[in-house]
């Protein structure tokens, strides 16, 4: 059985799958409703709905982009909810990878008042973040992308600092800009529901090595209008909405085990809209229980024995007042 110090030895380049997506959707940018803009040091930035419209089909390939190229998204008509069918569908071709090597927003960017945690394949190449160097996983390329969930665009020196600690050139790296109150926004942050559930489980501390596969579906939430709101909605479309199956190698004790903690309502914060939790909290996202952090309901397949495991529920009635139905 492997470990964790060689369970990225024939993993691939996240940012050489990815680049192909990147190049896809600056040349679809008008029909995309997207704005592409270069600050002056020649990064690009590719603005997702902060001056203009964006999309969910920009959210949809963004969240591919996020992923390393290394995941179909997809749009879906069965959510689990009667009252709000539509969902996004998400599978990962190497889900650690996928998910907490290019993904899971772990990488803290700041320069003033502007702040953002970022995400996607330029993570890999940095290497700063302490769950890659468990994994044993550098990338190598000469040009890279970000993700940020902001509705503003970026500090050049946050893009000097990328492109630093990257080791590319400033006109090598590409900023995507996701606001959460926008559709590209809302999109792409459902489609971190595999990714959710793959955290959780590393936070459990599940062996990662022994997860093989996995999928997710999660109701995609409507705009919020302004970003507390929009944050709460798309936690709540996760916590409450979200559903995934892993599919991993270990004993049925195991498997169990891991089913039983994984879901949002182990939490001793689940069972409010995630904008009342942040507001008792006076906003400070890390007082929240990580535990929270979770897909509703989960399914955990051993491949071993065939056995399925079944823990959570979906909660139609927090998601519809999140979604102000």
């Amino acid at each position: 059985m492997s470990t964790s110090s060689d369970i990225s030895k024939n993993w691939t380049s996240v940012n050489q799958h990815c680049q192909p997506l990147v190049d896809a959707l600056v040349a679809d940018a008008q029909a995309l409703q997207l704005e592409i803009s270069t600050l002056d040091n020649g990064t690009r930035i590719i603005d997702a709905g902060i001056n203009c419209t964006g999309g969910l089909e920009a959210g949809r390939l963004i969240g591919e982009i996020c992923m390393g190229g290394l995941a179909t998204i997809t749009l879906g008509t069965n959510s689990g909810f009667d009252n709000w069918p539509w969902s996004v569908n998400v599978h990962a071709k190497i889900p650690v990878l996928s998910c907490l090597g290019s993904q899971y927003a772990g990488w803290s960017l700041s320069h003033e008042k502007f702040f953002a945690l970022g995400s996607g394949p330029g993570r890999a190449l940095a290497g700063k973040e302490e769950v890659l160097k468990e994994f044993g996983y550098r990338d190598t390329a000469d040009k890279t992308v970000i993700v940020l969930e902001v509705d503003k665009f970026p500090p050049i020196e946050v893009a000097e600092k990328v492109a630093k600690d990257c080791g590319i050139k400033p006109e090598n790296l590409t900023f995507i800009l996701t606001p959460t109150a926008s559709l590209a926004g809302v999109m792409q942050i459902a489609a971190r529901v595999l990714e959710v559930a793959m955290h959780k489980a590393h936070t459990l501390e599940f062996p990662m090595q022994n997860i093989i596969d996995g999928y997710g579906v999660t109701p995609v939430a409507p705009p919020g209008g302004d970003f507390v709101t929009g944050m709460g909605r798309t936690n709540d479309a996760i916590l409450y909405g979200g559903m995934v199956q892993l599919f991993v190698n270990a004993t049925d004790d195991e498997a169990q085990n891991l089913a039983e903690k994984l879901p949002s309502n182990t939490s001793s914060d689940y069972g409010r809209p995630f904008g009342d939790v942040f507001k008792a909290y006076e906003y400070d996202f890390f007082k929240v229980d990580p535990m929270l952090f979770s897909p509703a309901k989960v399914i955990v397949t051993n491949v071993n024995t065939g056995k399925s495991f079944t823990a959570g529920e979906l909660n139609a009635e927090l998601v519809a007042i999140s979604f102000g139905l």
